[in-house]
């Protein structure tokens, strides 16, 4: 129903899961634990699969934000109803019993943790925010909270991976006309002659220039482990008008 990443396992006081699909209700293309209030799901089931996954890490306080690929941060003091979620692609906390989370179907969740100050992060990396400077705005409101950064253990959750996140020559141009350091996070396919973009790479590489002191890639790919974890990409691929999301959380005792 969830994996855990080594680095975070180990600290005392903390929960965290990166949820898949599995040990849900939702039925048909949303089987079986999808998250997704965006989705057209029945509301009634993610009502149930967020519940169940909020008891797994020990806490019926489990929040996340209207996510818009962007850079934008928000430290959460105490709980909001589903529907007052602020815009933002992170979430930042000190506060015990608040489970913060993300979602994502190919984008990168990341989980966060100082346990020193006792400050825990999610954030929602898709490549829009990661150039954008999500993780750096994470690591920013975690600091405003007593974190340090060389302290702070981080989490790469699953993700798309290079082998199946084919871009366009556009999309490379784009995206190096805004970070030319980027470059090393393409390759292009021999058989189709596109570039493929490394995401989870590229999102450890802007932890890392954060200074965060430790990252664990879980090494997850959305696309191919279509069992266990849901996938935009793939559900566009195969013809169908919506997707489930799993949800990333993580939580002080």
């Amino acid at each position: 129903m969830f994996v855990q990443a080594a680095n975070l396992a180990g600290i005392d006081g903390v929960a965290h899961g990166f949820f898949t699909r599995l040990g849900g209700v939702s039925e048909d293309i949303y089987a079986s634990l999808n998250c997704g209030l965006g989705s057209r799901d029945i509301p009634e089931s993610i009502v149930e699969n967020r519940a169940r996954a909020a008891r797994i890490l020990g806490t019926d306080k489990l929040i996340g934000p209207y996510q818009k690929h962007s850079n934008t941060v928000v430290v959460a003091k105490k709980a909001w109803a589903k529907d007052k979620a602020p815009e933002a692609d992170a979430v930042v906390t000190s506060k015990p019993g608040l489970a913060v989370g993300v979602l994502t179907a190919d984008c990168a969740p990341v989980l966060l943790c100082e346990p020193e100050a006792r400050v825990i992060g999610a954030a929602h990396a898709g490549w829009r925010g990661a150039l954008s400077g999500v993780c750096e705005a994470t690591i920013e409101a975690m600091t405003s909270l007593g974190a340090q950064p060389e302290r702070i253990s981080a989490a790469i959750g699953p993700a798309i991976s290079q082998g199946a996140y084919e871009v366009g020559h556009d999309y490379k141009e784009q995206f190096l006309a805004e970070d030319p350091q980027g470059e090393s996070f393409f390759v292009i396919d021999e058989g189709s002659g596109e570039p493929h973009f490394d995401l989870p790479g590229y999102v450890a590489e802007r932890l890392t220039q954060s200074g965060v002191g430790e990252i664990f890639d879980l090494g997850l790919c959305t696309y191919y482990d279509e069992t266990r974890l849901f996938s935009y990409r793939r559900s566009q691929h195969h013809g169908e008008d919506d997707y489930g999301r799993q949800i990333s959380a993580i939580v002080l005792a």
